[in-house]
């Protein structure tokens, strides 16, 4: 069924302010009990409503890990961490530098979000489907690529549904943020003291508004906006910001890159009249060629990109080819239908995403305007509930909170994590001349003290804040090898 711009507009709105009532949480502080689970770590399960509108009813459990902090005598308190990008206890496990450092102050508690967890555990829900390319909609950018989207997204939905049963109508950021609090009661923690990456900020923004009285300090890196109840703006800051990287990759490669003294958008523009491109035994259809233009945009992955476009321009395309997103993960997690739930419970029609495909053209006419099929392709035929749509943040008597915003995250926005920091009253902002997760990746690949971390570390630990205005520079990007 096809949804008007003003229906969108009056299902997202009412929704959000019933979602933004804050429920009652348990009298009682669940119980935590921690054993040891391996890799220096301790482990429990927080049980929680499935429902926080209806906090005796049926419950589910969300799994944790806790690094104990180095010096048990001189600790600050515990530190909660959600590094997005669906689970976080598995991936710190296998990089455990991204924040290990932290436990020189804290405790750092990871918490997953429901439906994920830790390897093995009863928490973690596998979805016999997986959620299908992200890529379906550039690939296949007609109406009847728009259908066998909408119903491959339409049997993950169900699987995970199956998967998880009663638990499923819990699967939202809202739930979350009320999981985090039921943590700090069940910390002994007065306020909570969380640090959020990527996906981990939108349940930042959740317990902001929710529970202001109970937020201590708050570090939020790589901003997905949920604040634009309007999807075409939250699409076209996507298209505005992409078309912006193109531009960067275009100024780094003037210094040097395997394009020699090729223009890259020159070769970009003169590519893109050629289409289909040669490339080995195949070719690179018009479709295929911004996609994998669009993937190289990433900054690790620019010096790959550049060596793609010369060999193309050269008359072979296939390095371009390898460029495109890896197929789905089989099994599928529940990950992407909560992205669904929160951000597009409701979608238009094709016609209707026609009309605003052709105005993000006019705002990002290179590469940009593909953004709009990218995001779009996670939800389309997704079911419509549990939702959490985005809606203005009311976070009125917060402390202030420390924003971390990358002049080279295509991910997230800046201008997204710019107009979210300009909600939240005494928020601090720091900018720096990395991508996404930058405090993580720095951290991760052993920098040292770096400006940015400096900021997190100051802030953390004694409330310091950054000046006005402050900047850092791309430290990871001084990194990234020219070829």
């Amino acid at each position: 069924m096809r949804i008007s711009t003003t229906a969108l507009a009056g299902l997202v709105l009412g929704t959000a302010l019933a979602g933004t009532l804050q429920a009652p949480v348990a009298a009682a502080p669940p119980a935590l009990t921690w054993a040891g689970c391996g890799d220096g770590m301790q482990c429990a399960k927080l049980t929680v409503p499935i429902d926080w509108r209806h906090p005796h009813g049926r419950k589910t459990r969300v799994d944790l890990a806790r690094m104990p902090a180095r010096d048990p005598a001189r600790k600050l308190g515990s530190l909660v961490v959600n590094t997005g990008g669906g689970a976080t206890i598995q991936p710190v496990r296998a990089t455990p530098t991204v924040v290990s450092e932290l436990t020189a102050w804290f405790d750092v508690v990871l918490i997953d979000p429901r439906g994920m967890g830790d390897k093995g555990s009863s928490a973690a829900v596998e979805c016999d489907t997986p959620q299908p390319s992200i890529a379906g909609l550039i690939l296949a950018p007609g109406e009847a690529g728009w259908r066998a989207q909408a119903r491959a997204n339409a049997a993950y939905d169900a699987s995970c549904r199956k998967a998880m049963g009663a638990a499923y109508a819990g699967l939202t950021s809202w739930q979350v943020a009320h999981d985090l609090e039921a943590l700090r009661a069940a910390l002994g923690e007065p306020e909570l003291r969380y640090f959020g990456n990527s996906y981990g900020t939108v349940y930042g923004q959740a317990y902001l508004e929710l529970f202001p009285a109970k937020v201590g300090r708050m570090v939020l890196d790589g901003v997905p906006d949920h604040t634009r109840p309007s999807l075409e703006r939250w699409l076209t800051e996507y298209a505005r910001t992409e078309e912006q990287q193109l531009g960067r990759f275009h100024d780094w490669c003037r210094a040097g890159c395997a394009l020699g003294g090729d223009d890259a958008i020159e070769v970009f523009d003169r590519l893109l009249t050629r289409v289909p491109l040669p490339a080995g035994k195949g070719t690179v259809s018009k479709e295929e060629f911004l996609l994998a233009v669009k993937e190289g945009l990433a900054p690790p992955v620019w010096p790959r990109l550049a060596a793609a476009l010369r060999k193309a321009a050269d008359g072979d395309a296939s390095d371009l080819a390898k460029l495109r997103p890896l197929p789905p993960e089989s099994p599928g997690y529940p990950a992407g239908a909560m992205l669904c739930h929160d951000f597009m419970p409701g979608l238009p029609g094709y016609r209707e995403f026609q009309a605003i495909e052709s105005r993000l053209r006019a705002v990002a006419p290179r590469i940009g305007w593909i953004h709009g099929r990218y995001q779009v392709a996670r939800c389309v035929g997704m079911g419509k509930s549990p939702a959490y749509p985005p809606h203005p943040l009311r976070a009125e008597g917060v402390p202030p909170v420390l924003i971390a915003i990358g002049d080279t995250d295509a991910n997230t926005p800046h201008s997204g994590a710019e107009h979210l920091a300009a909600q939240i009253p005494g928020a601090r902002v720091v900018r720096h001349g990395d991508g996404h997760a930058a405090y993580l990746m720095q951290s991760a690949s052993g920098l040292g003290a770096t400006c940015l971390r400096r900021y997190v570390h100051d802030y953390l630990t004694a409330g310091a804040l950054p000046r006005s205005g402050a900047r850092c520079p791309g430290d990871l990007m001084a990194r990234i090898p020219r070829g």
